[in-house]
């Protein structure tokens, strides 16, 4: 009985030990307390975690093909940019190009006059000219018609209000200088810029009236 005693303890360790060294696949093991399932496939990775996911090579991942769920962020951005511009467009009253209103006038007088001199035709023309293009512009670009045209006649107009702020005011220290309001002047139609430019080499996006129009026409094309 000692004997017996003696010896089963040490057996049991050594049969523990040989399942924690050698487990059978599809068999489970103890490690510890806790007992894990065994893989059928010994290499296959871990599941992957949200730490894994914002720490991993995942983190450097980029769309490259902006279309489907990639696309929705560019529904409101289009359509607050669009309405934007419509309230930039007519600021001088209900409706663009408010000949005569002080604000109109005033855009005349110290912006188109004084930087914009080089320009064929009467100071007044350009001035309603970026008033419309603001307006019906911006108009067509939140509905997503013909947003493409619309895009690149805003881009226009906003490069033109970058070159207006530089003319006037220089560069104010860019980009590490600190101004007032905590905002360079030719920032706001900077980024507007290149908002217009995203669309103009993208399109609308979904929701938008050229989606419509394009899957129109892309189907009647594809039956003929």
């Amino acid at each position: 009985m000692r004997v017996i005693s003696t010896i089963l303890p040490l057996f049991l360790a050594i049969s523990s030990v040989n399942a924690f060294v050698s487990p059978r696949r599809g068999v489970g093991r103890r490690t510890g307390f806790v007992s894990v399932k065994m893989s059928g496939n010994e290499g296959e990775q871990k599941k992957e975690t949200t730490w894994d996911r914002i720490t991993g090579p995942k983190l450097f991942k980029t769309v490259t093909n902006w279309s489907g769920i990639h696309s929705v962020p560019l529904v409101p951005l289009r359509i607050l940019t669009g309405a934007l511009m419509v309230h930039h467009g007519s600021e001088g009253g209900i409706g663009p190009a408010n000949f005569g209103t002080p604000e109109f006038q005033g855009f005349v007088d110290y912006i188109v006059k004084p930087y914009f001199s080089f320009l064929p035709g009467s100071p007044e023309t350009w001035s309603a000219i970026h008033d419309y293009v603001e307006f019906y512009g911006g108009a067509l670009f939140a509905i997503g018609l013909l947003t493409r045209p619309a895009a690149l006649s805003l881009m226009l107009t906003m490069f033109c209000a970058v070159y207006f702020h530089l003319a006037s005011g220089g560069a104010q220290g860019f980009p590490l200088g600190h101004v007032p309001n905590y905002s360079y002047d030719f920032e706001e139609p900077l980024m507007y810029s290149l908002i217009f430019l995203t669309f103009w080499f993208n399109g609308a996006g979904p929701l938008s009236v050229d989606s419509i129009i394009y899957d129109k026409i892309s189907r009647e094309d594809n039956s003929e």
